[in-house]
């Protein structure tokens, strides 16, 4: 299959080109500032831009990673015009849990939106419009991405507040803000690798599967707990970890649907990070 990943520069792109690539796939990468070798540049911000990359590329299917949380124009926006321009291709949509709110019970995949964040919100409103506009593409809702090779937000931050912690000289030069940051233990949320993330992607691309399905771990776990488990892997004193309640936020997708529909396997954290 020839397909077209875009935010290939990040996190969840990265891996996406690389188990493509060893399934057989020819992988053209798009990008928007962060090149990637082989890749085409592409702003999913301009209608005209986003038409132009695929009528050349021509792909059997697309995987729309590229977000940026700040930004509705290219979380929401970029989104639809990835949808209008698809034509025939095999769409593929990484949404998120953000597009649901803070409660007690896990949210279903046939449960509607209900955001209470603006990165949230543009998530919804592109998951909205792509299944009016491509009733057959996959709608694949995530969680907290965890990598292996400590390039992922969560991971970069517990390196650098354990190490932080350790060295009193360098929070002296980080100043007030890192001195300030912590790992809150009211954020709950279902942690996933970025393997078995990218796995399931490329397992639902070639089938029949349409509409919303969740991808997230089977395990529900704070901040604070899952950065206590990447310090351990990572050999760096845990209790090093600042930590605060912060504002109660409990989001859990329940992936049991999904996961009894695909062969691939969502580990829990303890699991993935296990040393």
């Amino acid at each position: 299959m020839r397909l077209l990943v875009t935010g290939a520069a990040g996190l969840l792109g990265r891996e996406l080109l690389r188990s493509a690539a060893l399934r057989g796939h020819e992988v053209v990468p798009a990008y928007h500032s962060a090149g990637v070798d082989g890749g085409v540049r592409l702003d999913v911000r301009r209608r005209d831009a986003v038409r132009e990359v695929i009528r050349t590329v021509r792909p059997d299917g697309i995987i729309h990673a590229a977000y940026r949380q700040d930004d509705w124009a290219t979380t929401a926006d970029g989104a639809v015009n990835v949808a209008l321009a698809a034509g025939a291709a095999r769409l593929v949509f990484v949404s998120s849990d953000a597009v649901f709110s803070s409660r007690k019970s896990a949210w279903t995949e046939d449960e509607p939106p209900h955001p209470e964040t603006a990165y949230g919100a543009a998530k919804a409103a592109a998951e909205t419009t792509i299944r009016a506009l491509t009733p057959a593409a996959v709608i694949a809702r995530t969680s907290i991405i965890v990598g292996s090779d400590g390039t992922s937000g969560e991971e970069l931050r517990v390196r650098r507040l354990a190490t932080s912690a350790q060295c009193p000289s360098s929070v002296a030069a980080e100043g007030a803000s890192a001195r300030q940051e912590s790992f809150f233990t009211g954020n709950i949320r279902c942690p996933i690798h970025v393997e078995d993330l990218a796995a399931a992607l490329l397992e639902l691309l070639p089938s029949d599967a349409a509409g919303v399905v969740h991808l997230a771990g089977p395990e529900a776990l704070s901040r604070h707990q899952l950065g206590r488990l990447i310090a351990i892997r990572d050999g760096l004193d845990p209790d090093a970890l600042p930590s605060t309640p912060g504002v109660p936020s409990n989001i859990l997708l329940d992936a049991q649907r999904t996961q009894a529909a695909i062969s691939t396997r969502l580990r829990p954290p303890w699991e993935f990070l296990a040393r």
